[in-house]
């Protein structure tokens, strides 16, 4: 008889296939979260369970059944499942780390075009038919050549990100992790630096870390106020890397040029006025 696989959401077609050829496969049919009643109803039925970052597998959810075989979290973080917990259950807990490298680095690199090249506001601007013509200062953006990029952590995606704008884009490149990377440096023309410097130094500081007890608002208020007022930040990290209250507040008050922002820190929610 074959093991009994529950995914908490769709996922592509050619995954679940994958899965078909050798389990017996369930998908939650519905295209919204899943309540815990559910997922403990069906977690007692599965051998294995394929969880996204959305849904948080603690020990409830693992307790559910003590049959449970294995947790496997679609995503590279997996900061939404207790592993410690787990282990203690003799279950073994999944990722899919490198998977995203690449989609996440392009991505991140399309975020930075479209918050200097103001890409959303113009679209916004147009549809609702404020165009009248061409004027000189009408969108103006920032030109990437030339300027500096600060990297906070110097994973995989950083390092993807630094190797592409550096290359491609003509920028300088300063980036912060706990160990220097002299292979790095010398491939990109990058420079080690600390947090406050970068914050300082950058006029795009892009959050690359995962999302521990010490990256939690790794970037609030304080750091916030140390960025130039030209200066942009992107977010492709985790959404609590970064205190959106604060940063709705700087973004007002015209503290920093914006931020692009991929994930958010009480999803799906997202902090009143800083969807505008």
């Amino acid at each position: 008889m074959k093991a009994k696989i529950f995914v908490t959401r769709k996922i592509p077609k050619k995954g679940i296939d994958m899965l078909k050829k050798r389990f017996q496969v369930r998908v939650y049919p519905k295209d919204k979260v899943i309540s815990r009643q559910e997922l403990i109803k069906e977690v007692k039925w599965a051998d294995g369970l394929l969880c996204l970052l959305t849904d948080k597998i603690d020990q409830k959810i693992i307790s559910a059944n003590p049959n449970l075989k294995v947790i496997s979290n679609y995503a590279v973080g997996y900061n939404n499942i207790d592993v410690k917990f787990a282990t203690k259950k003799k279950i073994p807990v999944t990722n899919t780390p490198g998977v995203l490298t690449d989609a996440v680095a392009e991505h991140t690199l399309s975020l930075m075009l479209a918050i200097a090249k103001r890409i959303p506001e113009a679209d916004r601007f147009v549809r609702k038919k404020k165009y009248k013509g061409w004027e000189p200062m009408l969108l103006l953006g920032t030109e990437l050549q030339g300027k500096t990029l600060g990297i906070i952590g110097l994973g995989r995606i950083g390092f993807k990100v630094a190797e592409r704008v550096a290359k491609g884009l003509g920028m300088k490149v300063l980036y912060y992790d706990l160990r220097k990377n002299i292979k790095f440096e010398k491939k990109v023309g990058a420079k080690k630096a600390s947090i406050s410097t970068i914050l300082k130094k950058a006029d795009f500081v892009s959050l690359h870390v995962p999302l521990l007890p010490s990256t939690t608002h790794l970037i609030g208020k304080k750091e916030l106020g140390l960025m130039k007022k030209s200066a942009y930040l992107i977010n492709t990290s985790r959404g609590p890397v970064v205190d959106e209250k604060a940063l709705y507040k700087v973004l007002k008050q015209s503290g920093i040029a914006g931020a692009a922002l991929d994930v958010f820190e009480f999803e799906p929610k997202v902090v009143k006025g800083l969807d505008k």
